[in-house]
């Protein structure tokens, strides 16, 4: 304890107060200015607080403070100021909480490390990034004002846990941070070495703060593919393992942590799936065409229910008259925001989620109607049948004989007018559940076809035994029969499917050939006993009205 007077002198101090301050034989303590040797006029406002006190106009002031021992050490002291009644003087109380503050820190440093590796943990790691990223952190001390990081993932990993077992696992993330952290001792610059820090599993960052430029980061992420690359001697186990890194550098300004980390998790998942044992460096151009497929895909189920999808029909002739035989309903789909997409912008994404089965459904619904409505309307004219797309997923998510059946029936369309087409390595590879949707949709009148043949690996024997009636060649094929000059610009291309349609013919198989475009290409193929063609000579998709004045004029 000390007594200070109201001019902020000490006036007596006791054995304790002397001890903890000074030590053993030190210099009496009264005269000293309390406030310099307790550290009380460092930050005004506890400078003015403690002069309101000492004037009496305020009844008590608590602070900590970390004071020199007059032997070096520093020494953590809870302050207490309080007026004692009666008297000129104020009361100082003075607790040594440095043991708490020790094992405060010990504590903290135990939860902020991960015991594995002793490297800091997901928490430590975030809580200096968002200190990396605060307004005004790097305002007038001459710094860069840009951030970096490596975010890194150890490949194949699981593999060593489940074939080695968890304490050779352990072994290998603890080699695993000793060298990320000799690559960011090697990298230091002049505001400090980067930051290592586990954040789970086999995954692990380096935070590079201030940083100069992209091409810094992308060195440190060269460096540390290569040391993580050199093979581990862990107790006679030999381990070699790669590593994926993500690398993202930026202005620190109007960068957010979730938004860094979710650019570096991104590019982390590119360098997997370009194959792995690399570095990737953050690219806003694909990450924007990632953020399409992702809001395409969100999107996808309402568009079917808002009715933003649209059907386009592209004729199908036969190839000894060019007259109108069916058509294929493609589906468009009219976005909000991007306009008229085509097929390949979303079939995929819609095959990934699932939502191909709501919209499959609703392109065969509306084109059996269409076709019921056009043959309602041109009762004279020999009827023309529908195509539609169906994916594999379709058979195997929904009950898609039961919807076929549904329909046919809502829309009156007899079913020899509908033609379901598969590709090629979807009915190729039918076996069970799908086979059994072919073969009853068959049963049911409906025609199967295969779309895109010849680009798969077709089992010729086992599609004798499908429920097959129509071959659609791929276009691939039909290009080699370019124009100019009597032979054809591949041979190859015209014996191969001259041969396909034989085949087809033999096994009482219809023929259609993709992607006719030209006068001499059509030529060929009927040439050859092509049945059906479909291409840009005939007609590109256009909507249902054009396909009803086709009708009309024969």
């Amino acid at each position: 304890m000390l007594l200070v007077d109201r001019g902020g002198l000490v006036v007596g101090a006791n054995a304790a107060a002397l001890a903890l301050l000074c030590g053993e034989g030190a210099q009496p303590l009264v005269g000293q200015v309390a406030a310099e040797l307790l550290d009380l006029s460092s930050d005004p406002r506890t400078w003015d607080a403690y002069r309101e006190v000492l004037r009496g106009r305020q009844a008590r002031l608590g602070r900590t403070r970390r004071l020199k021992h007059a032997v070096g050490h520093s020494v953590w002291v809870r302050i207490t100021v309080s007026p004692v009644p009666g008297a000129d003087v104020v009361l100082v109380s003075l607790n040594d909480i440095s043991a708490h503050r020790e094992l405060q820190a010990r504590l903290r440093h135990l939860q902020m490390h991960d015991p594995v590796t002793r490297l800091p943990n997901r928490a430590l790691f975030f809580e200096r990034v968002t200190a990396a990223l605060e307004a005004g952190a790097y305002e007038g001390t001459g710094a860069t004002g840009r951030i970096g990081l490596c975010y890194l993932d150890l490949d194949g990993f699981k593999a060593v846990n489940d074939t080695l077992g968890h304490h050779i696992g352990d072994r290998l993330l603890a080699a695993v941070a000793e060298r990320l952290t000799h690559c960011a001792d090697l990298a230091r610059h002049p505001t400090g070495a980067p930051l290592v820090a586990r954040l789970g599993g086999d995954e692990f960052a380096l935070l590079v703060e201030d940083s100069t430029g992209t091409e810094q980061v992308a060195d440190l992420a060269a460096a540390v593919l290569k040391a993580v690359q050199e093979p581990f001697d862990l107790s006679g186990q030999r381990l070699s393992v790669s590593a994926s890194i993500g690398v993202v550098e930026r202005q620190v300004t109007g960068t957010t942590t979730t938004g860094l980390m979710q650019a570096a998790d991104t590019t982390l998942y590119w360098a997997k799936a370009d194959g792995k044992a690399r570095w990737t460096l953050f690219d806003p151009e694909r990450n924007a065409h990632r953020m399409t497929r992702q809001a395409l895909s969100s999107g996808l189920r309402p568009a079917v229910e808002r009715g933003e999808f649209v059907l386009e029909y592209q004729p199908l002739v036969r190839m000894d008259d060019a007259g109108l035989c069916g058509v294929e309903a493609l589906v468009r789909w009219r976005h909000p925001q991007l306009g008229l997409l085509t097929p390949n912008r979303f079939i995929g994404l819609a095959e990934e989620d699932g939502s191909i089965v709501q919209l499959g459904r609703w392109v065969l619904r509306t084109a059996c109607r269409q076709a019921r409505a056009w043959q309602l309307a041109h009762p004279g004219a020999a009827p023309v049948f529908v195509s539609v797309n169906v994916a594999v997923r379709q058979v195997w998510d929904s009950d898609l004989v039961a919807d076929v059946a549904q329909i046919l029936e809502e829309t009156r369309l007899a079913p020899d007018l509908l033609q379901l087409e598969l590709t090629e390595s979807a009915v190729m590879g039918s076996a069970g559940r799908p086979l059994q949707a072919l073969q009853a949709l068959s049963d049911m009148g409906v025609r199967i076809a295969i779309d895109d043949f010849g680009t798969g690996y077709s089992n010729l024997a086992y599609l004798s035994r499908l429920p097959v009636s129509v071959l659609k060649l791929d276009g691939s094929f039909v290009r080699g029969f370019q124009d100019g000059g009597a032979t054809p610009a591949d041979p190859a291309d015209a014996v191969i499917v001259e041969a396909l349609v034989r085949l087809a013919h033999r096994l009482g198989l219809t023929v259609t050939a993709e992607c006719v475009e030209t006068a001499e290409q059509a030529e060929r193929l009927r040439a050859i006993g092509c049945d059906t063609g479909q291409g840009w000579l005939y007609s590109r998709p256009v909507g249902a009205e054009r396909i009803g004045r086709l009708m009309a004029g024969g």
